[in-house]
């Protein structure tokens, strides 16, 4: 077993549930994203240095179609005008 890849699949399960755990109308959308970004990019940094080559594809694929999905929560944020950077 190696444990870089079984974390990077571990990433995408803590993502799931997280974001199921925190929906609803008052969710604050922009930590959200930051978290989900934040692990997603995490999973695969713990992909790519797994040894085994199926947790590595595994670990890119799954934590990249999260961070698809997070970009595509960026998008909708500045579609709705909610501004995620505030100065």
């Amino acid at each position: 077993m190696n444990k870089f890849g079984l974390l990077s699949i571990a990433m995408v399960l803590v993502n799931v549930i997280y974001f199921f755990a925190t929906r609803g109308p008052n969710v604050n959308l922009t930590t959200t994203i930051y978290i989900l970004g934040f692990l997603s990019l995490l999973g695969i940094i713990f992909a790519l240095i797994s040894k085994r080559w199926t947790y590595g594809v595994l670990g890119v694929l799954t934590n990249g179609l999260i961070l698809v999905f997070t970009f595509f929560l960026i998008i909708g944020n500045g579609i709705a005008g909610i501004s995620i950077v505030h100065f």
